[in-house]
């Protein structure tokens, strides 16, 4: 059996940490599926496509990574994949407590599937996609957060 993980998220945009979880996760698994996730409530900055467009030229040359976007339930979204794991990245004590509650009401949905943390390198701790889109927004230079092919294809 595979091990199948899902790296659930908005990637909006995709920056050096998610790629930072993404690059360590990588040995872990057979398969790492990013998940873009639809929430019809939120507006994102990136379109969905553009985000999967990003996710699949990153990783081009590694066979163990795609690209996805998926709306409802992660578990159900999970399941239609094949996934028996969540990877979650952690930056602070408060973003594990946050993520601890998501992993256990998906616990409680889906036994089978178990949610593996990985905390990010001290370098990202500062990377969150809604400061990187604060900073895109107000003019400012996005670069020393974002992949290169993200920053080279901002605006396009």
């Amino acid at each position: 059996m595979s091990r199948i993980c899902l790296f659930p998220g908005t990637f909006d945009p995709v920056t050096l940490g998610h790629v930072d979880i993404i690059n360590r996760a990588i040995p872990l698994f057979d398969k790492i599926v990013v998940g873009i996730g639809i929430n019809a409530s939120k507006a994102p900055m990136f379109s969905a496509e553009k985000r999967l467009k990003w996710i699949n030229e990153i990783y081009k040359d590694e066979s163990r990574v795609e690209g996805a976007a998926y709306e409802g339930l992660t578990v159900d979204f999970c399941r239609k994949i094949g996934a028996r794991f969540i990877l979650r990245g952690i930056r602070f004590v408060s973003d594990f407590e946050y993520e601890k509650t998501i992993a256990d009401a998906n616990r409680a949905l889906d036994r089978n599937i178990e949610t593996i943390f990985l905390t990010c390198e001290p370098k990202y701790t500062s990377v969150a996609s809604t400061i990187v889109r604060d900073i895109i927004r107000n003019g400012g230079d996005a670069r020393p957060f974002l992949p290169e092919i993200v920053y080279r294809t901002l605006h396009d």
